[in-house]
This record gives C-alpha cells, sequence and structure tokens, in this order.
C-alpha cells in the first residue's frame, strides 16, 4: 500500500509501493496503468500460479476500494497478500502475519471493511516512530530524515520483497512468520 503522485514517492508510508516496485523488478515486469483506471498493476506467473501485483492509486486510506477490480468470485482472503508499513517495528525489520486486526491503520482497516474479514496477509514493513516532537501523519508522510534510516528503510523493503517472492514459490506463511518474525532471513 502506498500514496501515488511523486509528494510521496520515498516517504515512510509508501515502503509497500517501494516493496512492489522491486517485486515487480524482479520478474521484469512493468507495473502500468490502463486509462482511468484506479490503479497500477502487473499479472504475473510463477509455476502454476498466477499472481496480480497491484497499487491502489486511491490513496492509502482508501485501498480497499480497488479489490472489486481484482477479486475473483471464489476468493479467498487469505490468497491475498499486503504490503504496508508499521510504526511499531524499527526501520529495516519486517513481520509476516496471517490476519489480525489493522492496529490503527486506516488503510488495512479499508481492506477489511471491502472484504468483511481480516484474515488476508500482512507484510508489515517497519519505519519506527519519530523520535521529534511531530504528528504521526507528518512521521509518516516525510522522507528518511538520515541516510542510515534510508538504508534501513531499503532493508526492509528488501526483505519484504523477498517474502513476497517466498509465498509466490509456495513457501507457506508459518515459514515465513518463523524466520522472518525472529529477525532473521530464509
Amino acid at each position: 500500500m502506498g500514496n501515488p503522485t511523486d509528494k510521496y514517492a520515498n516517504t515512510r508510508h509508501n515502503v509497500g509501493f517501494d516493496a512492489l516496485t522491486k517485486i515487480a523488478a524482479s520478474f521484469n515486469l512493468k507495473i502500468r496503468r490502463r486509462c482511468f483506471r484506479r490503479y497500477r498493476y502487473a499479472h504475473l506467473k510463477v509455476g502454476n500460479v498466477k499472481s496480480t501485483l497491484v497499487k491502489p492509486l486511491t490513496y492509502m486510506n482508501n485501498s480497499g476500494e480497488i479489490l472489486k477490480y481484482f477479486l475473483p468470485k471464489k476468493f479467498k482472503a487469505e490468497d491475498l497478500i499486503v504490503i504496508c508499513d508499521n510504526l511499531d517495528l524499527p526501520p529495516g525489520m519486517i513481520r509476516v502475519r496471517q490476519g489480525g486486526t489493522g492496529g490503527g491503520h486506516r488503510g488495512l482497516k479499508s481492506i477489511e471493511e471491502y472484504l468483511g474479514t481480516n484474515t488476508f496477509t500482512r507484510i508489515y514493513i517497519g519505519i519506527g516512530r519519530p523520535t521529534r516532537p511531530t504528528t504521526v501523519i507528518d512521521y509518516v508522510l516525510s522522507r528518511p530524515s538520515s541516510l542510515e534510516e534510508q538504508s534501513e528503510l531499503q532493508k526492509g523493503i528488501e526483505k519484504a520483497s523477498e517474502a513476497v517472492v517466498k509465498l509466490l514459490n509456495q513457501v507457506s506463511v508459518e515459514e515465513l512468520m518463523s524466520v522472518y518474525n525472529r529477525k532473521t532471513t530464509l
């Protein structure tokens, strides 16, 4: 998940978009937009599994709105993978989770409301909490303040991208949780 337009590029809130861009690049795909659509997408096939990478252009808080364009009638929410930022994780760390609450993340809440369930897979990329007095909104919508933080966020984006590729290659959510949630890699 993320926010469209150059205004939000490389902000903490857009690490989900950054991870999706990295995934697409690893498969030599271009994420494109069809005329008048509220999303960018790329189709891919890994083994016998077809998937679609999607960047909603509805802004973060309305991310669930575009699901109607992609979900087949027999869709299982457990097959959806959402990548987003998380204030409670330090920069560079990711957490993989099946189900759970949105924890105040309005983009996740939008998806939960559209699906009517919270059983989808989430990959959280840590962005840390502000160290200076600022609002949460100003913090998440700003760019990293140091080269060290930029580097740590890039590590988190890399890990999240790797985790999604592993899920596409039939590694289970439980396996990923046991590895990435312990701060190590598969």
